[in-house]
């Protein structure tokens, strides 16, 4: 079942193409995707029923990130930057392969199609990178089929199949001409360029052909092929023929915040993305500039060979500074790359703004469900109550307190019990809302708009019963009820009648929080005390020590061990007389 906070991100995802990065509680990169349309593909994990791995990975997000892509092309090829980045647990099959894949024309004097994975300066012809194998395969294949050059291994004096299936020039027995080889390579430098309108109409033609011959399973090949075309030779904005390592810098601004992006583009693509958001104090091309600046002053940045930023940056003193170039790109794959940084900014930032709208939704609303729930005006102060006692020794209380849904840690409260010795719910309670509500009348503090005690009747009539008849006030008081599994089932009002409030809101999400805040708050503090009061049980068996030389203790070295392992030497050091600091010794010799 998704958290509040994923249901809440689910309501703000974009309907564009980019990639999804999930993430574990650790805020680890569990799996990354694209999908065509980022809203409909991240809801289906959390709206859909799934098995096996798909149903482990969903078990474990988290969270997740969102980047926007121009292109679905875009998304894939960002994606496999991205797996190989972070190598995400989930991208198993992705992991696989060695890099990016890349066709090749070889510089030999019969040259051949290749794939490889890594670029060298040899002089012959680099295409891609390609979003899979699968398809530099499917197009390498397309090519050897229409544009052929040599597939054998040489000169052998007789042809070799590849020539009989017309895939092969012949140099496996005759000496190929260069300027047919390089009347192929300029064909084929062409089609990967993205000049596929004449192959796909030839192509076309040959699967009406076959299809008219009753040759379905050829027809479906020649398909297939024209499919591929499609995928693997669209032009690309991430991916370019330009090798300069570059980071580019945009901003989107918005009611009087700054959302920042950076692209890190290295080898032709998108290889991170970095975003910041921060008020804006100054204007947005100052707070850029200023932002550039102590971008590259953090230990262990490196600087890239140019920086691109948005205009109205003043790209001389930067340029001064940094001491390379910094340019405002004006047209072509450069300026649709800013675009889309100042998208993914802006997109950012509404996400920000949208999520304090929920946030907002589930905090002041969620307060007023639950004052109109016990049919009270609108209010802002909530303060809670519990208490915590181990078999009715080492009582103590605790206050939370909670402003406009959010809970105000400042004001929270501890209280050791003085008139209570045993477990009496009651008695606790009127003596701790006694030294609170006593307190905030004589310091003329802000009262709360309502009270909670986590408890029913006893509680509550305890509560009432001290402010109405000792303190004079008309505060409103209601319990927290909680069913047979210790959960938050239900609001009781003053008149000990049950609150039915939805489950699924907002206002039964906060009662739940506050209930749950106030326990751990309750039985931390006790904890505490009890162990404190175990530690000086201890140290008041041992001769010669009474209350200032265990408070001289405790005070030092807090806890029973370090008392033991100082030496009498140290503990003598405190003003505590040598020969109570050696029966001190010997009494906790246990411990060491």
């Amino acid at each position: 079942m998704a958290t509040q906070h994923i249901e809440n991100k689910l309501k703000l995802l974009p309907d564009l193409p980019g990639c999804y990065l999930m993430k574990d509680i650790n805020s680890k990169i569990i799996y990354v995707g694209k999908a065509k349309n980022l809203k409909n593909r991240v809801r289906s994990y959390f709206k859909s029923s799934h098995e096996g791995k798909t149903a482990r990975l969903v078990s474990e997000i988290r969270d997740f990130e969102t980047i926007v892509t121009s292109t679905d092309k875009e998304a894939f090829l960002l994606e496999i930057t991205l797996i190989q980045k972070h190598k995400p647990y989930y991208n198993i099959k992705l992991k696989r392969g060695t890099g990016y894949p890349y066709i090749k024309i070889t510089n030999e004097r019969d040259p051949q199609l290749k794939i490889v994975s890594q670029i060298k300066h040899d002089g012959g012809y680099y295409f891609g990178p390609y979003p899979n194998i699968y398809a530099a395969e499917e197009t390498m294949q397309l090519l050897q089929k229409v544009y052929p050059l040599r597939r054998c291994n040489g000169y052998q004096k007789r042809p070799c199949l590849y020539y009989h299936m017309g895939q092969c020039l012949g140099a496996c027995f005759q000496e190929v001409s260069v300027e047919a080889y390089q009347e192929q390579i300029r064909k084929i430098k062409s089609f990967l360029n993205g000049n596929v309108g004449f192959i796909k109409h030839e192509l076309e033609k040959k699967m009406e052909q076959a299809a008219q011959k009753l040759e379905f399973e050829r027809a479906a090949e020649i398909r297939d092929q024209i499919r591929y075309i499609e995928m693997t030779v669209e032009k690309q904005k991430i991916i370019s023929n330009d090798y300069t390592p570059r980071d580019l810098f945009n901003f989107y601004l918005d009611k009087g915040w700054i959302s920042i992006q950076v692209f890190y583009i290295r080898q032709a693509r998108l290889m991170k993305r970095e975003k910041r958001l921060f008020p804006c104090i100054d204007t947005p091309q100052a707070e850029l500039e200023s932002f550039i600046l102590q971008f590259y002053n953090q230990k262990n940045k490196v600087l890239p060979k140019e920086i691109l930023v948005p205009a109205g940056i003043d790209r001389a003193v930067l340029s001064s500074i940094l001491n390379l170039p910094v340019k405002t790109p004006r047209r072509g794959q450069k300026k649709e790359l800013m675009q889309l940084a100042q998208k993914n900014a802006r997109l950012v930032l509404e996400e920000k703004f949208r999520l304090l709208e929920l946030d907002n939704r589930k905090t002041t609303g969620a307060i007023n469900e639950i004052l109109h729930a016990l049919n009270l005006k609108s209010g802002h102060r909530i303060e809670a109550f519990d208490h915590s006692h181990l078999q009715g020794t080492d009582l103590v209380s605790a206050m939370v307190c909670f402003v406009d849904g959010r809970p105000e840690k400042s004001a929270y409260r501890k209280y050791r019990l003085k008139t209570v010795n045993h477990a009496d719910e009651a008695a606790s309670t009127r003596e701790v809302i006694r030294r609170r509500y006593t307190r905030l009348l004589k310091e003329h503090a802000q009262l709360p708009d309502l009270i909670l005690m986590d408890g029913a009747e006893i509680q509550i009539a305890a509560a009432e019963d001290v402010l109405v008849n000792e303190l004079n006030l008309q505060l409103p008081v209601a319990g927290m009820v909680k069913n047979e599994h210790h959960k938050t089932a239900d609001l009781m009002n003053s008149a000990f009648q049950k609150v039915q409030l939805d489950p699924k809101s907002e206002g039964f999400y906060l009662l739940q929080r506050i209930q749950d805040e106030v326990h751990r708050f309750a039985i931390t503090y006790h904890r505490q005390t009890h162990s404190k009061n175990s530690l000086a049980s201890r140290l008041d068996l041992i001769p010669g020590v009474g209350p200032k030389t265990r408070i001289k203790l405790l005070r030092k070295y807090g806890s029973l061990k370090k008392i033991a392992d100082a030496s009498p030497k140290e503990l003598h050091s405190l003003g505590i007389s040598a020969k109570v600091a050696q029966t001190i010794k010997i009494s906790l010799q246990s411990l060491q």
